[in-house]
């Protein structure tokens, strides 16, 4: 199948024929999305997901192999950014849909009008992303010069990885994420460093005046937070100066997050 690799890539993952169709039209009539591959069984999609990396799943809840909320937990465990969009007949999964992040819970028959809704709430979120990296990291010189630092850590980590160790001061440090099963850190300059440790390891050595935990997947510099905005229910964006990467917070975190800015 070939990929438009300037649009959002899409995967679906629906045990019903039918249903795995009228997504696809969906997705093909809306502009700036293209459709990577389709799956009816948990397993399937979790191919699709290694192998075109999309930025996007619709996936049901109950599905042959691994059902879709387990197919999202591992999603969510390789790429937490992954937009997941539940399209189910089970109303009574969403709950738990929105314990893994979902962006979105549908609940069959859906009406167009609805699909094209989302489709276009994904399109601001993936589009919020692709910010220049130049245009973040003149951002980030000028936001440290005005704003009123919560502290500033003189301190360095040391950073295992494969090829050996680097040293990094904590104030260039942006974002730590999940990222592929490997720990991730983002920091100024354009930088990432990736290593094998835990997330929790990492936050461990990290000074907790500055850094905050705000999802299962992310660790947070508070000082260069830009804004936040909705993402699904009980879930936020949260846009850093100085990256174009994002990270999520949860909806209890936030309130933790708006208690120590008061």
């Amino acid at each position: 199948m070939s990929v438009n690799s300037e649009a959002i890539r899409v995967v679906i993952a629906d045990d019903e024929p039918g249903m795995r169709m009228i997504m696809r039209k969906m997705i093909e009539k809306a502009e700036g999305f293209t459709l990577c591959g389709e799956a009816d069984n948990g397993p399937d999609l979790l191919k699709l997901v290694e192998q075109y990396k999309p930025q996007v799943c619709f996936l049901d809840v109950e599905m042959p192999g691994m059902t879709g909320l387990e197919c999202a937990k591992a999603i969510q465990d390789t790429d937490p950014r992954t937009i997941l969009v539940f399209a189910t007949a089970h109303d009574d999964y969403m709950a738990q849909a929105f314990e893994v992040y979902a962006f979105d819970y549908m609940v069959k028959p859906f009406k167009v009008e609805r699909v094209m809704k989302t489709l276009e709430r994904i399109r601001q979120v993936v589009g919020g992303r692709a910010q220049s990296q130049s245009e973040e990291t003149g951002k980030l010189e000028e936001h440290l010069k005005t704003i009123p630092a919560r502290g500033v850590s003189s301190g360095r980590i040391m950073l295992h990885h494969k090829e050996g160790v680097n040293f990094i001061n904590q104030s260039d440090i942006l974002l730590v994420q999940r990222e592929n099963r490997s720990t991730v850190l983002y920091a100024t300059g354009g930088r990432r460093f990736e290593t094998s440790e835990a997330l929790g390891d990492v936050e461990a050595r990290l000074d907790p005046k500055i850094f905050f935990r705000c999802h299962k997947s992310y660790i947070i510099n508070l000082n260069v937070i830009d804004n936040i905005t909705p993402y699904g229910r009980w879930t936020y964006v949260v846009h850093l100066v100085g990256t174009t990467q994002d990270a999520l917070i949860t909806h209890e975190k936030y309130e933790e997050l708006e208690k120590m800015f008061s």
